[in-house]
């Protein structure tokens, strides 16, 4: 069984995530606890609200530290919504601009769309090699709910992973929807709100670290 950490540095639907990964067949354990959060099998990293005050949560558990070290010696780490945002470079909200832990090189910033915030159900559009969207067709819809997002990608590879695997979803525009990348992944929306779609994302996910 994967032992799964849910990062909790006050942001993100804890018990949401707690429960979905339960589900799929994963030992979890929510914690801000530095050496749980280093050593176990898979680390997730929740997030809601705006990128500056979640920045501020995860340095405050030193979850970029955590995030960082994990990456340097290849062990999985899945973003989800600002958990996502915050892997990036920087992130720009209402002028201010706030740096992020830059795993990926880019922005996030207001999505460009007659509603928003983008709340709801959305289709997305994957690459087909992808592993965590395996078994999920194109007419599988999954829930977001964000004002926010990286809504362009500047392409990087980062030895010895491999160039990232991209996936989009338009609300307006185009924006990332989730990102593979050797042992990182995110999505932009919540699988753990998702149904039976974002349960097979997480298991998929879940495979692929076992």
């Amino acid at each position: 069984m994967v032992r799964v950490v849910v990062l909790d540095y006050g942001s993100g639907n804890l018990r949401s995530a707690e429960r979905a990964l339960r589900r799929v067949g994963a030992d979890v354990t929510v914690t801000a606890d530095f050496d749980a959060a280093l050593s176990c099998d898979a680390l997730v990293v929740p997030g809601v609200g705006a990128f500056a005050a979640c920045m501020a949560g995860l340095r405050s558990v030193r979850g970029e530290r955590i995030i960082g070290r994990r990456l340097a010696g290849g062990r999985p780490v899945l973003g989800i919504c600002v958990g996502m945002q915050i892997l990036f470079e920087r992130g720009i909200e209402h002028g201010l601009e706030t740096a992020g832990c830059a795993e990926w090189p880019g922005t996030v910033d207001r999505l460009e769309a007659d509603v928003v915030p983008h709340m709801g159900w959305n289709t997305v559009r994957a690459p087909a090699e992808s592993v965590l969207f395996g078994g999920l067709d194109e007419r599988s819809r999954f829930y977001f709910v964000h004002s926010y997002a990286a809504r362009r990608w500047e392409l990087e590879v980062r030895p010895p992973f491999p160039e990232p695997m991209v996936t989009w979803a338009t609300h307006g525009d185009d924006f990332v929807a989730a990102v593979e990348n050797g042992p990182l992944a995110a999505t932009q929306f919540h699988p753990e709100k998702s149904g039976d779609a974002g349960a097979q994302l997480l298991q998929n996910w879940l495979k692929s670290v076992s």
